[in-house]
This record gives structure tokens, C-alpha cells and sequence, in this order.
């Protein structure tokens, strides 16, 4: 029973500190720009749940070896690591007053082109780099709408003179009165089929289909930054409860250890 009973204790234990290592991110990235949060989702599993319907051979002899390998697996259960859920709700906006910082208030996310192909953020702090090209903090250019299967170098937005340039609440970028360009605001055909690639970026899981539709009517706020829709407080709240649960998977896996050196060292030299 100890052998099974550690391998419970133990999967919590795992569960738990990849729980806290998604908080921790969480936290680290509480001031990042259109940063959104990641929650981790479990699901207890139970082997005498997932048989078919059938008689358990329950032992009716003394406890013995032979008894507990024939329990058929129905004393066996353990948290399984179901998955990552990000939490795509709106952060809140913060005034900047730098004309290239653009928040997306609502639904979608701005195209950029890396060198690993075509990206999705909602990290709006934007600049110039040497060529004039509107690009990332990064420095990946961001692109504005093009003809499907467009190469994507030939969407990036080029700014002759950085100064009196506007960005519009529907994206269109112009320069003394004159629209130069336009953000490309879209949005995810399957939300769900989407991942962080790092560096505030967003591409598609394996087997996804790749499918994005433009935002019809985009409301961007330029001067303005989307923030991480991270709550500290929250966080923080649930970083303590997660160590004390870990802290409690460790003292039974403690326990467990106790007791399988007392049945090998105590028990098994026992006289009959």
C-alpha cells in the first residue's frame, strides 16, 4: 500500500510545482505589456473509474503479497496535468503619450513577421528601426493587411519622417494628413489552437490550422499601452496556498518513505 499510496503523494507533488512555476511567470510578467496569464488545469485520476464494469476480486485471505498485486489497481489514483489555459481578458490601459504605442481595447492581435514566419501579440509599444519600418521592441516589423498568401515583407509599414505621424482608432497610420499605412488587427479562427512562442508572441500549436480573419472594426487607442492582465494580489494568494499544499505532498511522501523503511528493516527481519 505504501508503494502506491507514494506515487499519489508524488504526483501531487509534481502538479504542485508546475503550479508554481506558472505563477511565478505569471508574476515576473506582471508588467509586460498585453502580457496575458496562464492558469495550469488538473484532473484527479482514478483507475477503478476508468475500467469497464466488471467484479473486483476483492482478497478474502489474510493480507499478503499475493493479495495486494490482485487489487486490481482499484486503491490507484493520481493528479494528472491536464493542460495550460491562458486567460485572454482585457488588461487595463495605460497612458504612455508616445504616438507609436497603440493598445488594441477589445477582441484581436497586431501580425508581425519573424524570422519563424508570421506572429500574433497584443504588445503594442512599437518603434521605428533604421529603415524607417514600424517593427517591435524586438525589431520584428509589423505588418499591415495584405492578399492572402501575400509574402509578408511586402506588409511592413514604412515611415518616412517619424514626426507628425497619427495612428487612428481603426489602425490606418498617416502622416501629415496623409494615410501611409494600416495595422493589421486580426483575430484567431480557433482561440484555442493558439500559443505563447515567447517574446510576448503568439503562434499555432502542431496540427492547427493557421487561419486568422481581420477584425472588422478595430479599436486601438493610440498613446496608449495594454497592460498584463495579471492580478499580483491574486497571485500572490495563490503562490502561498500552492507551497502549502507542495509542503503537504512532501510530508506524506516523507511519511511513505517511513513507512516502506520500517517494512524492510523492522517487519522483514520480524521472526514468524
Amino acid at each position: 500500500m505504501a508503494l502506491k499510496g507514494v506515487y499519489t503523494a508524488l504526483s501531487g507533488a509534481i502538479a504542485q510545482s508546475s503550479k508554481l512555476d506558472t505563477i511565478a511567470n505569471n508574476i515576473a510578467n506582471v508588467n509586460t505589456p498585453g502580457f496575458k496569464r496562464d492558469e495550469l488545469t488538473f484532473h484527479e485520476y482514478v483507475t477503478a473509474q476508468q475500467k469497464e464494469q466488471m467484479a473486483m476480486n476483492v482478497p478474502r485471505i489474510p493480507a499478503s503479497i499475493e493479495s495486494f498485486y490482485d487489487m486490481q489497481g482499484g486503491d490507484k489514483s493520481y493528479v494528472d496535468l491536464k493542460g495550460t489555459y491562458t486567460d485572454y481578458s482585457q488588461g487595463s490601459l495605460r497612458h504612455t503619450g508616445n504616438n507609436f504605442d497603440v493598445a488594441i481595447d477589445g477582441k484581436g492581435f497586431f501580425e508581425v513577421m519573424t524570422p519563424g514566419g508570421v506572429r500574433l501579440t497584443r504588445a503594442g509599444n512599437f518603434t521605428l528601426d533604421g529603415n524607417g519600418r514600424v517593427v517591435t521592441k524586438d525589431g520584428f516589423p509589423v505588418l499591415q493587411p495584405g492578399a492572402d498568401g501575400a509574402d509578408p515583407s511586402s506588409r511592413t509599414i514604412t515611415v518616412n519622417d517619424s514626426s507628425n505621424i497619427g495612428i487612428g482608432d481603426n489602425g490606418e497610420i498617416s502622416q501629415g494628413g496623409e494615410v501611409i499605412g494600416r495595422l493589421s488587427v486580426v483575430q484567431a479562427t480557433n482561440p484555442d489552437g493558439l500559443k505563447k512562442v515567447g517574446n510576448s508572441l503568439y503562434g499555432f500549436k502542431d496540427n492547427i490550422n493557421a487561419e486568422v480573419t481581420a477584425v472588422a472594426n478595430p479599436s486601438l487607442k493610440s498613446g496608449f499601452l495594454e497592460t498584463s492582465n495579471v492580478n499580483i494580489v491574486k497571485e500572490m494568494t495563490d503562490m502561498i496556498t500552492t507551497q502549502r499544499v507542495f509542503e503537504s505532498t512532501q510530508r506524506a511522501i516523507s511519511a511513505y518513505d517511513q513507512m516502506s523503511d520500517k517494512l524492510v528493516n523492522i517487519v522483514g527481519k520480524t521472526s514468524p
